[in-house]
């Protein structure tokens, strides 16, 4: 989420808008415009100074240095039949500055990954009175209704507290309009969007979630089902709930998987929990964050805690604190998810960073 988007809260009839455009940019470069069409080309520049210290140094040591956060380009698209009526698309590409290539900081590929992960968004899709479509790669209805809440961070540490997945390729999904605050949404993956190998296609994929909002306060469950991973049953059921309070912001997610694993220790062993609780506070330029959770075997016990000082309408600094009990997103120095070291125990980061929305 936006991974990686602003903090600040984003009222349920917005949240739609918010979800399938990936987070609104402090600025965009308008292309062309007129009554019934919009070209926008987009970026966010996001780079931290980090000194990680890993809970055991058999893997890598303590370092300092540069980590990407995210940095992405874009262009959005939208042409409008009426009011209520449009057509529109989306194409965003990650640049990992650190390493400077284009690729995610985290799917930075390497065995197993494919082109892909140079694509965060795809998009085509439709929108009407009766709700919206969308076709391609993607954020995904569960993330958008049960992780989001909680994915308010603004390093290269925020939204790993889930078992889901953000965006997903080769994916068809459907938001209906919001009938007395409910709204439902839902996807399907083929098989080959759904792959996470090279050497291994998985099932197709199903996600279906319903929200529920009221005044200042949301409500949402959750299901996804990620397909047959050669274990049969795999599927992660989730709740979240979130409130918004004047400058106070709070929420809190509910995750547990349901499979056929039960491997000990295992990512998705069946029975597997995650929780976090977050809370926010705005003043002025600034917006103080805290989240705790406990995450099995995928970061464990988890604190989270941060600042992002707002210096104008498109720049923001930010400091962070990031405690893991066991490895989920802390890696070598400039490293992602091929760096992975099941040797590895978690550790601490703590970092300072920029971001800046053109």
């Amino acid at each position: 989420m936006n991974k990686k988007r602003k903090n600040k809260y984003v009222k349920p009839a917005c949240l739609l808008s918010v979800a399938l455009l990936a987070g609104p940019t402090a600025s965009a470069v308008v292309l062309t415009e007129g009554e019934q069409h919009s070209v926008e080309l987009y970026g966010s520049v996001r780079m931290q100074l980090e000194s990680v210290h890993p809970g055991n140094s058999g893997p890598w040591g303590s370092y300092v240095g540069l980590r990407d956060a995210y940095t992405r380009v874009g262009l959005k698209a939208e042409y409008r039949f009426a009011e209520t009526t449009a057509v529109f698309g989306q194409l965003e590409v990650p640049f990992d500055t650190a390493n400077f290539r284009i690729s995610d900081p985290y799917d930075q590929g390497g065995a197993g990954r494919d082109h892909r992960q140079r694509i965060r968004i795809a998009q085509v899709g439709v929108r009407t009175v009766a709700g919206t479509l969308i076709a391609g790669q993607q954020w995904m209805p569960y993330y958008n209704a049960v992780a989001a809440p909680v994915d308010h961070f603004s390093s290269y540490y925020s939204g790993f507290a889930t078992y889901t997945t953000f965006r997903v390729p080769n994916t068809v999904s459907y938001y209906s309009p919001s009938i007395y605050g409910f709204t439902l949404s839902g996807s399907y993956t083929s098989a080959a969007g759904n792959r996470r190998s090279t050497s291994r296609i998985d099932d197709r994929r199903i996600q279906a979630a319903l929200s529920y909002a009221f005044g200042d306060t949301r409500l949402a469950v959750g299901m996804d089902d990620r397909g047959d991973t050669g274990l049969g049953k795999d599927r992660i059921y989730g709740f979240s709930a979130s409130h918004q309070a004047g400058p106070w912001y709070f929420a809190a997610k509910y995750e547990v998987f349901d499979t056929n694993n039960h491997t000990p220790g295992a990512f998705s062993k069946d029975g597997n929990k995650a929780f976090n609780v977050f809370a926010s506070y705005n003043t002025g330029p600034y917006t103080f964050k805290a989240m705790f959770a406990k995450v099995q075997n995928y970061g464990d016990n988890i604190v989270h805690l941060g600042v992002d000082y707002q210096y104008n309408k498109d720049l923001k600094f930010f400091a962070e604190f990031y405690r893991e009990g066991s490895t989920a997103s802390i890696v070598e120095k400039r490293g992602g998810l091929a760096d992975f070291n099941s040797a590895s125990q978690g550790g601490r980061a703590f970092l300072v960073g920029f971001r800046y929305d053109f």
